[in-house]
């Protein structure tokens, strides 16, 4: 579908995530006039407010989330005039008669629909999207994370949007797809003859992917102890980094090609089975220490209940294909560590020989280091050579190259992840959502690992909040000769 929608219709537009990202992204990209002025954005719920306390409350939130650099002015009353709140019960398909008012006559319009509610909400929403009319051929829908706890409740959920709502008019959000950084790793893979020829087992011996984080539960205990660090954030994030890292290069920047090589690297994973399950993963669990020098409590007591449930994973991962066969793909999340960072390691192999050998110089293999937060910059460690007249020996230090790109390009807006995404939704571009295969294959392997963590009866091991995770993570890499990048 290529048609600009005309309509944007927002489920859950009261929660945490709308009110923190979305409103204030759809209200930047109104202010940098990128989405059409006439778009009509009826936004439902299921609490009593008017339309009136709705914008205030929106308001609020875009003074609170949305950098001052951003906020035009005399842009605010324009799109929140654009918002119109529309109370709704989810749950009964009858109740969404409302929203067809809202609309005007819903059947004619170009609708994009986004679903930022529980999943469970997932299938009654569309229930009642079908019986007011509302899920024709000129309407795209919108899917927030996460889709199921497991491969069996996927599908559940996809069999129900599939009914409503073609794969072509279904967009899956992961909010990591929207980030700049991200889209300069394809960029820096496949719009410089640099590092393509390098860019297989030949040339790197090992890749790191991690995303760490200094929160807690943050109000979503219930969430997060039936999801676990694999579930929340390796099953979508890190498989998704790790596919744009791995993929072959698609013929076309499109939507369908660059989703087949995606899914090829994901089909190519080696299954961590039963016996792979001990030696190739570690999990913990935080308990009470310090961060940011401040104590903090432990999981459980955050939790207030007894739990099993890991706050930290890493894992040991092979993708059997022609490119990575041998080479070690280390991923590691958690809760409560020292940095919020989130970056991919690439390490390259050592020279065959080092000519400086002799004269008591050390060679470091070269490194490729992509942060995608806080900061967002590339770095290449190269060796060079320290000044000086080398009368006791040449001496050769790792220096950076690096690749600012809030300095590089300092006159761009640094922009929220979900701006683009929900410019694409508006517009129909799915090239950087999710397909069904792709969310099917990575279950499909999630559900492997936790199936060898319950035959060997695994349970997290505690570490301090405030440090690295526990220390068999260590152990995970240093069996292989390999350090953790920090």
């Amino acid at each position: 579908m290529t048609l600009t929608a005309d309509s944007l219709l927002l489920f859950g537009a009261t929660g945490d995530l709308a009110q923190r990202m979305l409103l204030p992204s759809l209200f930047a990209l109104h202010a940098d006039g990128l989405i059409p002025p006439q778009l009509a954005m009826p936004c439902t719920a299921d609490g009593e407010l008017t339309s009136d306390d709705f914008r205030s409350l929106v308001g609020a939130a875009i003074e609170r989330y949305l950098p001052a650099e951003r906020r035009r002015p005399g842009t605010a009353w324009d799109f929140l005039k654009q918002l119109r709140y529309v109370q709704l019960d989810a749950s009964q398909p009858e109740s969404f008669g409302v929203l067809s008012k809202a609309l005007g006559n819903g059947g004619t319009r170009n609708i994009a629909i986004f679903l930022s509610t529980a999943p469970s909400l997932f299938s009654p929403t569309i229930a009642g999207l079908q019986y007011t009319g509302l899920t024709g051929e000129r309407a795209r829908i919108g899917l927030e994370k996460p889709l199921g706890h497991d491969l069996a409740s996927s599908r559940v959920i996809n069999d129900a949007v599939a009914a409503a709502f073609p794969e072509e008019r279904t967009f899956r959000v992961d909010h990591y797809l929207g980030k700049e950084t991200v889209q300069n790793l394809l960029a820096l893979r496949f719009g410089n003859w640099l590092f393509e020829p390098l860019w297989n087992a030949s040339g790197i011996d090992q890749v790191q992917i991690s995303v760490s984080e200094t929160m807690g539960l943050e109000g979503r205990s219930n969430f997060y102890d039936d999801a676990g660090a694999l579930r929340d954030m390796v099953q979508n994030h890190m498989l998704q980094l790790l596919a744009l890292v791995a993929m072959e290069p698609p013929a076309h920047y499109n939507a369908a090609e660059v989703r087949d090589e995606k899914v090829k690297v994901l089909r190519s994973l080696r299954s961590i089975d039963r016996t792979a399950a001990a030696t190739h993963t570690v999990i913990g669990q935080y308990g009470a220490g310090a961060v940011d020098g401040r104590l903090v409590p432990g999981y459980l007591e955050e939790l207030g209940k007894p739990s099993n449930t890991e706050t930290f994973v890493a894992l040991k991962v092979h993708v059997d294909n022609w490119r990575w066969k041998g080479v070690p793909f280390y991923l590691r999340t958690g809760k409560r560590l020292p940095l919020r960072e989130s970056e991919i390691f690439i390490q390259f192999r050592q020279v065959p020989h080092s000519i400086f050998e002799d004269r008591g110089a050390v060679v470091q293999p070269n490194k490729l280091v992509i942060r995608l937060q806080p900061e967002e910059n590339v770095s290449l460690l190269v060796m060079a050579k320290e000044p000086g007249l080398d009368r006791d020996g040449i001496r050769l230090r790792e220096v950076p190259l690096d690749l600012s790109l809030t300095s590089a390009f300092a006159g761009a807006p640094r922009r929220i992840a979900y701006e683009r995404l929900l410019l694409d939704l508006i517009e129909g571009d799915p090239t950087l959502f999710v397909r069904r295969d792709e969310v099917e294959a990575q279950w499909a392997w999630i559900d492997g690992i936790r199936d060898g963590w319950v035959f060997n009866q695994m349970t997290p091991r505690l570490y301090p909040a405030g440090t690295c995770g526990p220390s068999a993570a260590i152990g995970l890499t240093e069996r292989d000769g390999v350090s953790w990048h920090d």
